[in-house]
């Protein structure tokens, strides 16, 4: 019988499956970040506060973005008071303490904005937050 003395050759590393998985991660995250950008509308500046918590979004969050003609845009439609209330009693009656963020434009009217709000109670919505800047720094 006639052994071999010499040492196994050492297993190589395959790329190619790494490297798709890498590819596929890269992928997931760049969807995720778009969708996650859509919901803010890019047209509303809202106001500047230098006080104030920087609050990460909840899981699950409504935007509803004020624009400065007084419209309401919620998940890239526009909608009024009564679709408003709609949509939001639908989901408080699944979700409950369900987060809402409101971006009301720096130039609307303040009453636009407690409209929208007292839409928010009415359709049961409690958990409402506001979307602000910092001010730039002086130069």
């Amino acid at each position: 019988m006639k052994f071999s003395n010499r040492e196994p050759e050492p297993a190589s590393m395959q790329l190619a499956p790494m490297i798709d998985i890498v590819f596929l991660l890269l992928i997931f995250f760049i969807v995720t970040w778009q969708y996650t950008r859509s919901e803010t509308e890019l047209s509303v500046a809202v106001p500047t506060a230098e006080e104030g918590v920087q609050k990460n979004r909840a899981p699950g969050e409504i935007i509803i973005n004020i624009l400065a003609d007084g419209s309401i845009k919620v998940e890239g439609s526009m909608v009024d008071l009564s679709q408003l209330r709609e949509k939001l009693a639908a989901v408080s009656k699944q979700f409950k303490n369900q987060p809402v963020r409101i971006r009301g434009d720096g130039n609307v009217n303040y009453q636009r904005i407690v409209e929208v709000i007292d839409t928010c109670q009415k359709a049961g919505i409690w958990n409402i937050s506001f979307a602000t800047q910092r001010p730039e720094p002086a130069k």
